[in-house]
């Protein structure tokens, strides 16, 4: 990885430029094309302040960190800039191999055994739901942190689910008919 050190209100070190280029060639394993990395290394006051800026094919990273060391300012974007290169290859392989693309199992494959080493596995939880009307459903709900609610509607007698939306509605699932 090419590397360029640019120091701000404190005297070049060949020590810190040597320490961040050997950090920084550990990240040529996860990076498929050449990159090229600007580090500004700042002191303002008591505050060593380290930035990284990692520029390569399809990729442009960015991570600071401030403490009272330089060396641990250093290590601590290193590790963030590592969170987000892992995050950013994991992304890229997902998108090429589809892998959110794939169809999730039924509850009944699942149940019946169907390659479950591959797929999750299915917990059934029982539930007793008492009839009421939809108002108290969602005061009942408010009552708790669950994303859903199940219930016998009082005015139909049938089993309804109610939900949080993102929005912060509220959605009511019905059997038609």
């Amino acid at each position: 990885m090419q590397t360029s050190v640019t120091f701000k209100n404190i005297d070049p070190s060949d020590n810190l430029s040597q320490y961040v280029g050997h950090k920084l060639d550990r990240f040529d394993k996860f990076l498929d094309n050449p990159a090229e990395a600007s580090v500004v290394l700042s002191v303002e006051k008591f505050r060593h302040i380290a930035e990284i800026n990692i520029v390569g094919d399809r990729l442009n990273i960015y991570g600071k960190e401030e403490t009272v060391d330089m060396y641990s300012a250093i290590d601590m974007v290193l590790d963030k800039l590592e969170k987000q290169i892992k995050k950013n290859k994991d992304k890229t392989r997902e998108r090429r191999t589809g892998s959110k693309a794939r169809v999730k199992p039924s509850a009944e494959e699942t149940l019946l055994g169907a390659d479950t080493e591959e797929r999750g596995q299915v917990i059934v939880e029982h539930i007793e739901y008492k009839p009421m009307d939809v108002e108290e459903a969602i005061m009942q709900m408010d009552l708790t942190e669950d994303h859903f609610f199940v219930f016998t509607n009082a005015r139909s007698e049938r089993v309804n689910v109610l939900y949080r939306r993102k929005d912060g509605d509220y959605g009511l699932i019905q059997p038609s008919n």
